[in-house]
């Protein structure tokens, strides 16, 4: 079925604007599918409009879900879809994400490249809704650090990823019984068992949205995350400190923390 390795997998909700920005910013000499799962939205998706957005070398596919059942759930009927069909690689992009160029073409060679590394990220810029940027991104390169520093928070950016459809065999799915954090909880199993890496690059513009699942299950979030963290814990400086900072990201409200990101970035 598929002609390309690499399929990229783009959950929806209700954000039709936010998926012809992702679509429209993937360059044209990428060798790319997509398949876009929308969770329950219950809209008049124009499928013929949005795969006109699309310049990339590859073919659009959709998937529905009767009702809005969640991320998780929109993305494992995702990477269903993806081993089922046996591309090679499943990248992810959020509604609203902006892709640099080249993107998929870097990362799909540096995983060729790298035969040991199962799933690869990249740095980030954030931006608000009206496209400034608020902050630089750079997550550790290594997968020593990687492992480390995880405990303080996800050091993949979810949107970035790449990784080899072969890893799922062993590290499952996105785990469902952790809303709002089903990304967190996927990265530790994948670390738990398999080698890992960032490219030293920003190679994706994230959106920071109000509504989005970050903002809006802000607590809900931290909550599982700690749940997360002490499910790994070790007695160490990491777990330690990532438990405290969790603890803290729970109480602080958003906006008090975006503003001191900002800041400290500058």
């Amino acid at each position: 079925m598929n002609r390309n390795n690499i399929i990229l997998l783009i959950p929806h909700y209700k954000n039709i604007d936010g998926l012809y920005a992702s679509l429209s910013s993937i360059d044209k000499n990428e060798n790319l599918d997509v398949l876009i799962v929308d969770d329950g939205s219950n809209l008049d998706i124009d499928e013929t409009k949005i795969r006109a957005s699309f310049i990339g070398n590859g073919v659009v596919f959709f998937e529905y879900l009767k009702e809005n059942s969640g991320i998780e759930i929109a993305l494992n009927k995702g990477l269903n879809f993806s081993t089922k069909n046996k591309y090679k690689y499943t990248a992810r992009l959020d509604c609203g994400d902006i892709c640099v160029k080249d993107r998929f073409k870097i990362q799909e060679t540096y995983l060729e490249l790298h035969q040991d590394i199962s799933l690869v990220g990249t740095n980030v810029d954030f931006l608000d809704t009206k496209g400034n940027l608020l902050y630089t991104l750079n997550v550790p390169e290594k997968d020593k650090q990687i492992r480390k520093k995880m405990f303080i928070n996800a050091m993949h950016i979810h949107p970035t990823i790449m990784f080899r459809n072969s890893m799922l065999e062993i590290t499952g799915l996105y785990p469902v019984d952790y809303k709002a954090a089903e990304d967190y909880a996927f990265f530790f199993n994948v670390i738990n068992k398999c080698k890992v890496a960032n490219i030293n690059q920003v190679l994706v513009r994230c959106e920071i949205n109000p509504n989005g699942i970050s903002t809006l299950q802000r607590k809900k979030q931290a909550e599982n995350r700690i749940k997360l963290i002490l499910k790994n814990f070790y007695v160490g400086f990491y777990p330690i400190y990532g438990l405290f900072r969790s603890i803290l990201l729970y109480i602080v409200p958003l906006k008090i923390l975006i503003k001191l990101k900002s800041v400290l970035k500058k």
